[in-house]
């Protein structure tokens, strides 16, 4: 078998049906449905090829195989129980326990389910080495799911029993963790205790549960959940575990979750909580999350480069409010990385006031003439800014670096323009070094008329 589905990954994908409360469970969700449909899958794809020619039941088996493989389940299981009647010596028989009773189950019924849990259950007293035993306690654990949906207090019991189990399974976590997405379906009074049972853990075998059990928690609409996800920030050992808490706090729809987010934001000592608080707050569309934001940036009593996240972040928004705000922080701060950031968030805006702000900022000469380059590249990026406006610009300035920085815009334009301002440059400036800078970005364009005015030139007498 190339993939195993963990005995506790089942159980607790049954646990979390919710048969252990009692009552039936609700329809099967996603995680539990790709659980069920891997194994049955998997088992229909890998009934090996018959292999032992000279054995009595060799025939039996192929043709027990092809009935699998074909969906007549029924068939199938009777013929795999001829094998181990009629063959019991067989190569077969070992397997022939398992195979019948993955036909039973897919049968369905309850007698039929009875009957393939109780063949499960002799196939591992008789062949412990068998080849499909690990595949057949996932599968006896998927039939005791199905028994206690429809009232089966034993098959409960016994799912309740391996599911509390503690210690690190031998087999591989990944579908256990899978089995999570269960709660999905399942109402927040009965998916929360469990998943608070499973956050309370601390051994190392259960960081992955825990980590998938805080998706599961952002995704109850429950009062409770961004309480539980802050607990989880606060208390959690593993720092993965805390930083994912944090950011599914950011899909939480509620006051609540943007109250836990500001705690964090400035109560916590974690850089990285801190970053992800941010950014979690950036994705809470409500007037407070920004008013938080905004007022972070303002504070002089926290590092720079969480002020410059969060700058970020407020320019990403669609926000009227956070645009302005930008624009009047920039003639307030002094700190020239906090400044560049303003410039670059603006330019991430749309609409031509942020094209006319930053072409402010290029024209001022009350600003350095590294600023004043930042804030031109960034508005000649823009679609929104003609090409002929850059051309004029350049015709206007009086500072080569400006005019430098116009070249350099220019030839990172797609514009067939663009390409005719270059040549203009190129053709007519009597600066010499700018002339040149003109031609070396000419010759980086795939215009196909830059190759004969580049001879052109060369040809100038």
């Amino acid at each position: 078998m190339n993939m195993k589905l963990t005995t506790k990954t089942i159980v607790l994908t049954a646990l979390l049906q919710g048969v252990v409360v009692g009552t039936a469970a609700s329809q099967v969700g996603s995680g539990t449905a790709g659980d069920v449909q891997a194994l049955e899958a998997r088992a229909s794809a890998s009934v090996p090829v018959a292999w032992a020619e000279q054995d009595p039941a060799n025939s039996l088996y192929r043709t027990a195989r092809q009935e699998l493989n074909s969906g007549r389940y029924q068939r199938a299981a009777e013929i795999f129980e001829q094998i181990r009647t009629n063959h019991r010596d067989s190569e077969y028989t070992p397997d022939s326990y398992y195979w019948e009773a993955f036909a039973r189950y897919r049968v369905g019924d309850t007698r039929e389910l009875e009957t393939a849990l109780g063949l499960l259950d002799l196939q591992a007293s008789r062949y412990p080495d068998a080849a499909t035993r690990e595949d057949a306690r996932s599968l006896a654990v998927l039939i005791r799911g199905k028994l206690a949906e429809r009232g089966n207090a034993g098959a409960a019991q016994n799912i309740t029993e391996q599911a509390t189990q503690q210690g690190c399974p031998e087999e591989e976590d990944d579908v256990r963790v899978m089995a999570l997405n269960a709660l999905l379906n399942m109402d927040s009074h009965r998916a929360l205790p469990i998943l608070r049972q499973v956050l309370q853990r601390r051994d190392a075998c259960s960081v992955e549960l825990r980590r998938k059990a805080v998706w599961l928690i952002s995704q109850q609409d429950s009062d409770e959940t961004a309480a539980i996800l802050l607990d989880v920030v606060r208390g959690d050992p593993d720092s993965e575990v805390r930083e994912q808490a944090v950011f599914w706090l950011s899909q939480v729809d509620n006051e609540e979750a943007v109250s836990a987010l500001d705690s964090l934001l400035l109560e916590s000592d974690d850089r990285a909580i801190q970053e992800k608080a941010i950014f979690a707050l950036a994705q809470h569309d409500s007037r407070r999350s920004a008013e938080i934001l905004r007022n972070y940036v303002r504070r002089r009593d926290v590092p720079e480069d969480l002020r410059e996240n969060a700058i970020f972040w407020l320019g990403q928004s669609d926000s009227s409010e956070n645009q302005q705000f930008l624009r009047d922080l920039y003639g307030e701060v002094q700190s020239e990385a906090l400044k560049d950031k303003i410039i670059f968030s603006i330019s991430q805006e749309a609409g031509a006031a942020a094209g006319d702000w930053l072409m402010a900022v290029a024209m001022d000469q009350n600003e350095s003439i590294e600023r004043r380059k930042s804030a031109l590249f960034w508005a000649g990026q823009r679609d929104q800014m003609p090409t002929e406006t850059l051309g004029e610009l350049y015709r206007t300035l009086d500072n080569r670096e400006m005019q430098e920085q116009v070249i350099f815009v220019l030839s990172q334009r797609d514009e067939t323009e663009a390409v005719d301002a270059l040549m203009n440059i190129a053709r007519n400036e009597t600066d010499r070094e700018l002339r040149k800078k003109a031609i070396f970005w000419l010759g980086q364009s795939d215009d196909p008329r830059v190759p004969d005015f580049l001879l052109e030139l060369i040809n100038i007498p």
